[in-house]
């Protein structure tokens, strides 16, 4: 049974809040099963992006699993009072979730997609220490292109990995999703973002408490400037734009 899928108030999307023992227990059940599934993550740019395009939105709807990644969304859906302890408990980015996979039942076959070829071969020796005894192995996302992409689907065909953390970026690694899905082996498939570099400690994490106290994009803002931006000073006024016109038009 899938875990239950919540309204996040004023954001018009859904969301399922999960904290990171229950991920496990469905990633293992996941796994057991054996068929093909999706885990996203849900922050204030994957929203921005699901308000505007229409393949990006049927692709969440669809999706076994949406985490609330993003601490505004987290905060948004903490209003409902539905949190059976800390709300922070349930904020799970990709670098919460990833160090807790030597505990899903049956792991024995990981597939990590994306990053440069150091990056990726980094996250591929730290995985095999989180998960002892599962082969992992790596295709570097670096170039990504149409006939990457087609080796990337061949590769995955040869590997039978059971979870593939596909970390191209945001909208990348979605609109991979929504092109290849269909072509794919039965996984678990992850978009997983920056986390890879972040394994591989060739991107700096933000510490903990910056994230507690949701300031993670001050941080990547100092460290990447001309990378962020956009999303951190300009995207927020452009979902106020679009969530303000939704809300005209189903005004009567």
């Amino acid at each position: 049974m899938l875990p239950d899928r919540q309204r996040v108030p004023g954001l018009g999307v859904d969301a399922t809040p999960l904290r990171v023992p229950d991920l496990v227990d469905v990633l293992g059940g996941f796994i057991s099963e054996g068929s093909t599934r999706t885990i996203l993550g849900h922050n204030l740019h994957s929203v921005t992006l699901t308000l505007q395009d229409n393949g990006f939105r049927a692709l969440y709807e669809r999706s076994d699993v949406v985490l609330l990644d993003g601490a505004p969304v987290l905060w948004l859906w903490g209003r409902t009072g539905k949190a059976q302890g800390p709300v922070m408990d349930y904020r799970l980015g990709s670098t919460d979730w990833l160090p807790a996979l030597g505990g899903v039942a049956g792991l024995q076959r990981i597939a990590v997609v994306g990053a440069g070829a150091d990056a990726n071969a980094g996250a591929v020796t730290m995985l095999e220490s989180i998960v002892p005894g599962a082969r992992v192995t790596g295709f570097p996302g670096a170039g990504w292109d149409t006939a990457r992409e087609d080796e990337a689907v061949a590769w995955l065909q040869r590997e039978a990995p059971q979870l593939v953390l596909l970390g191209l970026g945001m909208p990348l690694q979605e609109e991979v999703l929504q092109r290849r899905l269909a072509d794919l082996p039965p996984a678990v498939y992850c978009a997983v973002g920056g986390a890879i570099d972040q394994l591989a400690g060739t991107q700096k994490l933000a510490p903990r408490w910056l994230g507690r106290l949701g300031l993670e994009w001050a941080w990547r803002l100092v460290l990447h400037p001309r990378r962020v931006a956009y999303r951190v000073l300009v995207e927020p006024w452009v979902l106020l734009w679009l969530l303000a016109g939704r809300h005209l038009k189903r005004r009567p």
